[in-house]
């Protein structure tokens, strides 16, 4: 059941007869795209070449802030016009010709107009970001604003945004953002070696970074979540269709196309993306790569299956007040939520959800749009569905649309960083995220999570080892392992190791530990999802083999950013030397059906037995493996 729309400026009437599940149209997105424009330049500087949105500033201060509200906002616009042909009732373009201009007069003046200079990630990194938004803008709108700007005007634009070319981008997707710098200037024919190299470093970069099944790694850590969508696939190829190279576009194409026949699965039946990951505040950019494959054809999704994707995301947070009473995108998840954003976060950070614009370039002829929109993945069956590359887990149930990702491979630890529990991040370190769910917030209880407490202090998981992954007909596993830190006191127990393996079937999650090199007296404690006490989901906890029999519940008042205030369910045990922990989890709305399974451990591993199903399931160690049969 949809619920009411909550945004502050007209939407068309809804179409349920080609749209039953969103009620959205090609029209309805760009309603939205005119809507957060225009009240966003109520804040712009006189010249426009800042958007000043309101809100505490990100770390990088307002002046840069002020120009990603610029080139965040240009990018929807962008995609809005090149999408309508070059028409542009509203007379957007004008606007940000009038910015660029007052913009790049001179660029790095404390002034009222003028852009900060792009230099170093580590000196003043943001400006090389938006430089991206900026140079793809003018690459998509390249015939009805590039091409009537004033030449002493183009060569300044050029002359800033080729500090992207010359300065150390962040070791990740940053690399991308001068690649598509110098795509628009080859574009615009002022390319040269300068830009060729660009181009060349990233992709080089990209083959390093590509780890199989469609997924990248966001740097040479193991970082897994939406940047695959919303910026490793989304530069690379656009950049390409932008070119009109076509089959050219491989292996960008092809693996775009792969990436979407997982990442399809990963939106709710309300049309939520998982809360898993940073830079959650960009919302709705999670679907860009779905309209991203619609529009250039690299997807196995149907026409109308991407519409319910893209269009259901986008009403997901419409509905939920992620656009506040002023028209603005707030920081944060539905609404204002602190503990979802960085701290690079500022006012004008959600706009990266302009990415999601991108479905605009399908014109209104396209499939896309003229198709009717179809069942998402979640709402065909259940499914289990495992992802050795990243060590990922995604679990579906149809009944109640809930899409569940068990986290065994992705946790945000570049290689040349120490395991810090002081920098424990709840975005990765939890065992598993959920399309209606959000992690807790630090200080709180934690959800989902195995904490070894060894003299009172408890142990955080922060460098992920995958340990493998598989699936088979209507269930899955993955595992890792894990080296417990401590925030107080030693920073690790030498020989302490923690490996850990999560099974699916059905709603049910099956969560096994083995914990070696525990001194005595260690105390375990694993904690369930967490749910707010109005919500109509269950979280479900239960022992099953070395836990206290009764489970407790305890109060996260902080909330997260579906909830205000949220309950988390907790076991407790004992471990020294080698012990072997199993526990069931369930997240659903209404008490989980199907019976229960259950377990008997021994000193190899443990059986699970499915009372709807003859097979058993064997979980064993040394090596790590899990059969079903």
């Amino acid at each position: 059941m949809s619920k009411d729309l909550v945004v502050p400026f007209p939407l068309p009437a809804e179409d349920r007869a080609s749209s039953p599940y969103t009620g959205f149209t090609r029209a309805h997105w760009e309603a939205v795209a005119d809507g957060l424009l225009g009240a966003a330049w109520r804040w712009a500087t006189p010249g426009g070449a800042l958007l000043d949105l309101p809100g505490r500033p990100s770390r990088s201060g307002v002046r840069s802030d002020g120009l990603e509200g610029f080139a965040r906002t240009f990018l929807a616009a962008a995609f809005r016009v090149a999408g309508a042909g070059g028409d542009d009732p509203h007379g957007w373009l004008d606007r940000y010709a009038g910015g660029l201009a007052a913009g790049t007069r001179s660029p790095g003046r404390e002034d009222a107009e003028s852009w900060p200079l792009i230099l170093g990630h580590d000196v003043q990194g943001q400006p090389m970001v938006e430089s991206a938004s900026v140079a793809l803008g003018l690459r998509l709108t390249a015939p009805w604003l590039w091409k009537h700007l004033d030449s002493g005007v183009r060569d300044r634009v050029e002359a800033w945004l080729r500090g992207a070319l010359r300065h150390v981008p962040a070791p990740n997707n940053w690399y991308l953002f001068p690649y598509t710098v110098a795509g628009f200037l080859e574009s615009v024919g002022r390319g040269d070696a300068e830009t060729a190299a660009a181009r060349r470093r990233a992709l080089e970069l990209m083959e390093g970074w590509y780890r199989g099944g469609g997924w990248y790694a966001d740097g040479d850590g193991r970082a897994f979540d939406h940047y695959n969508g919303w910026a490793l696939h989304l530069y690379p190829v656009l950049d390409a269709h932008l070119a009109g190279e076509g089959g050219a576009a491989e292996p960008f194409g092809g693996r775009l196309r792969e990436h979407l026949g997982s990442f399809g699965l990963m939106f709710g039946g309300d049309g939520a993306p998982l809360h898993f990951g940073r830079s959650l505040t960009y919302r709705f950019a999670a679907a860009s790569a779905v309209g991203l494959g619609a529009v250039t054809g690299h997807t196995p999704l149907t026409p109308g299956a991407s519409r319910r994707l893209v269009s259901g995301a986008l009403r997901y947070f419409l509905e939920r007040g992620a656009v506040s009473r002023d028209g603005l995108l707030s920081l944060g998840w539905h609404g204002p939520h602190e503990p979802t954003l960085q701290s690079y976060s500022g006012p004008a950070s959600p706009y990266w959800a302009s990415k999601a614009f991108v479905s605009l370039l399908a014109p209104a002829g396209h499939p896309l749009w003229t198709d009717p929109e179809e069942a998402a993945p979640v709402e065909r069956g259940d499914r289990v569905l495992a992802l050795p590359s990243p060590g990922l887990l995604v679990q579906a149930t149809r009944a109640d649309g809930i899409v569940r990702l068990h986290n065994h491979g992705s946790d945000h630890v570049r290689p040349h960083e120490g395991e810090s529990a002081v920098a424990d991040d709840p975005h990765y370190g939890r065992l598993a995220y959920s399309t209606r769910t959000g992690p807790t917030a630090p200080g709180n209880v934690a959800d989902n999570r195995l904490a070894v407490v060894v003299d009172g202090r408890d142990g955080v998981r922060r460098r992920i080892r995958p340990l493998g992954a598989g699936e088979g007909d209507g269930w899955g596993w993955a595992a890792s392992w894990h080296r417990p830190v401590f925030a107080a006191g030693p920073p690790m127990v030498p020989g302490l190791r923690v490996e850990s393996v999560t099974v699916a079937r059905g709603a049910w999650e099956v969560r096994v530990h083995r914990v070696t090199g525990a001194p005595d007296g260690t105390r375990l404690t694993e904690t369930g999802w967490a749910t707010g006490p109005e919500e109509p989901l269950v979280s479900t906890l239960l022992p099953l083999y070395g836990w206290h029999p009764e489970p407790e519940t305890l109060r996260a008042p902080q909330g997260t950013a579906c909830v205000p205030w949220a309950e988390v369910p907790r076991l407790t045990g004992e471990a020294g030397g080698s012990t072997l922990h199993v526990c069931l989890a369930a997240l659903t709305e209404g008490p989980p059906s199907g019976p229960a399974p259950t377990a008997v451990a021994d000193a190899g591993g443990v059986e699970l037995t499915w009372q709807d199903d003859p097979r058993r399931t064997r979980v064993t160690f040394d090596p790590v493996a899990v059969v079903h049969g």
